[in-house]
């Protein structure tokens, strides 16, 4: 096995082989095993062959420590590993979204995110889903900012134009309609003096703590049976800026004796007095969004949501909210979590932060989950969308790699990406025998349309990798050649099956280039040489055997490459 029984190479090996006794009840498989190996470790692909005695071992003693121990001891030896690694679950196949039930009045679906950044990866599943119901049912969507909270997730004004960027690129189209929730605020007032009037609501001037322990014991608080004039009298108060936050709150009257203590006597309506950035200090008194939304929904006329499993308290007030008024709520579809390994945890106040602060260099910054940054590197709109719809909606939480959206990216920019070479390593040597005068390359293997690339070999210096300095080599699409005394002289050059197969340039058509690639928590600018040949800025091209990359800047200058992805 030589250096393949390193430090590195045989406990990752375990990890994949006991991951895949796991999941597979000790019958774990030799082919999945070195697919997840070699899928995080492209550099070991040209040595699978190699690598098969190893990984055969370690799926032979994962099984059997699967079945001999147990679960819960094969997962006690991947944590041992790496943590993160048990958690993986396999991606169940998916025949797509199912059609949405209940559709014979029509279909209107929302999709209502706060407005206190660009949206994110994450967010891209709530506007995929529902844009594709949309479309199937000849219904409308409604792109909703819900901006009613100044404290905790304050709005950005550029936020807005950011998002709605996102969303036509997504989709490729506007939304059927457009609000922001802090411009319909005389609707949510007019609703919230409804449910004071018909004694359906009241002021609670409780503190939270107060509160807690009357939700708790299921005893109502003093203030819940004020007569309706009372409750309008301190409304009034509220609206005109005469109480400070934390005074008094809205409080919708439930139960207080349901089993969720969640819905007893929830709070709709609370003061806050920071600037908003669409309409100042215009109130004093904001609605929750629970509140909010509901109200929105039922105005916007909205039949269908889907929100993600953890609201679900909030669709239990909701519906007690509506029985108030009289109203029939949504139907509702509920989707589980799903975390993306290598992407990292982000949460839009965080990546905020890390702006502010300078660890990042913008919302666009590749190290970013966001679809700014998405769409700067040059992931594809159709590969979000079919990564999401082939996933369907599902209640049970899901972990999957990166990988997996990487690989539906690809094959949708593999067919127009040029290919071009770019060499991190460069070492050069030179060639002897008959080389030919110049070399023809095409810059699609299967898209002739692409045209091809024209390299000068008479001089005979090319550069290679310098990992690719072995004996019996094939310089790719041009000539095999052998390391004969230290002398490397061509050989052939029609194409044996039995060489490695690397990039390479002609020396007389390098130029300096510079890579830009995430790396961890940092942002590494890598030193590397490209063939002379005119690329466009904002094109992606694969750099042979190195994934691929979108081009930034392309001038006698500057040559700047952005990392995307294998």
């Amino acid at each position: 096995m030589g250096d393949l029984m390193d430090d590195d190479v045989i406990p990752l090996v375990r990890k994949y082989a006991l991951q895949n006794a796991l999941e597979y009840d000790g019958k774990g498989q030799v082919g999945s095993t070195l697919g997840r190996l070699l899928s995080e470790r492209q550099d070991l692909r040209p040595k699978a062959k190699d690598l098969m005695s190893l990984v055969s071992k370690e799926v032979m003693d994962a099984n059997k420590s699967m079945n001999e121990n147990g679960a819960d001891h094969v997962r006690r030896e991947i944590e041992n590993i790496d943590p993160s690694a048990v958690n993986r679950v396999r991606q169940e196949k998916n025949a797509g979204l199912k059609p949405l039930e209940n559709t014979e009045g029509g279909v209107v679906l929302r999709f209502a995110p706060n407005p206190n950044g660009p949206l994110s990866l994450g967010h891209s599943r709530g506007v995929v889903i529902n844009k594709h119901y949309v479309e199937n049912h000849d219904g409308k969507i409604v792109l909703r900012f819900d901006d009613t909270d100044t404290v905790v997730k304050p709005p950005l004004v550029e936020a807005y134009d950011w998002i709605i960027e996102d969303f036509e690129w997504l989709t490729g189209s506007k939304p059927d309609i457009s609000i922001k929730a802090s411009e319909r605020m005389p609707i949510y007032l007019k609703y919230a003096e409804k449910l004071l009037s018909e004694g359906y609501g009241y002021v609670c001037e409780c503190s939270s703590d107060e509160f807690k322990k009357h939700r708790m014991s299921m005893v109502p608080c003093p203030h819940r049976n004020r007569p309706v004039e009372e409750n309008l009298k301190l409304w009034s108060i509220m609206l005109n800026g005469g109480k400070e936050p934390g005074d008094a709150i809205i409080r919708v009257k439930t139960d207080m004796t349901l089993p969720n203590p969640a819905l007893r006597d929830w709070p709709a309506w609370r003061i806050q007095k920071n600037i908003h950035p669409v309409v100042g200090d215009l109130y004093n008194v904001w609605p929750l969004l629970d509140f909010q939304s509901a109200i929105e929904d039922h105005e916007q006329g909205v039949t269908h949501i889907i929100r993600g499993k953890d609201l679900m308290d909030s669709t239990r007030k909701q519906i007690l909210l509506y029985d108030h008024f009289g109203w029939t709520y949504p139907e509702t579809l509920y989707w589980g979590r799903v975390s993306i390994h290598d992407q990292g945890s982000f949460s839009t106040s965080t990546m905020r932060e890390g702006i502010d602060s300078g660890v990042y260099d913008g919302w666009d910054d590749p190290r970013l989950p966001t679809l700014m940054s998405m769409r700067k590197r040059g992931y594809h709109p159709n590969a979000i969308k079919s990564f999401w719809t082939e996933m369907g909606i599902t209640q049970k939480d899901v972990a999957i790699s990166l990988d997996s959206l990487n690989a539906v990216n690809s094959a949708k920019i593999d067919p127009t990406s040029r290919r071009i070479s770019v060499i991190m390593d460069p070492v050069e040597i030179d060639i002897t025998g008959d080389v030919p005068e110049k070399a023809v390359l095409p810059f699609h293997p299967d898209n002739q349309s692409l045209g091809n690339r024209h390299h000068s070999t008479k001089t005979g210096r090319v550069v290679i990798e310098r990992v690719d300095l072995e004996d019996e080599i094939r310089l790719k699409d041009f000539a095999d050649i052998s390391n004969v005394e230290n002398n490397y002289q061509i050989i052939s050059t029609k194409k044996s099956d039995d060489r490695k197969i690397i990039n390479w340039i002609s020396a007389d058509s390098i130029k300096d280039c510079t890579l830009v690639m995430p790396d961890g928590v940092d942002l590494v600018r890598k030193g590397c040489v490209v063939e002379d040949t005119e690329l466009f800025v904002g094109e992606v091209i694969q750099m042979e055997r190195n994934g691929f990359a979108k081009v930034m800047e392309w001038s006698d200058d500057s040559r700047v490459l952005h990392w995307l992805h294998r």
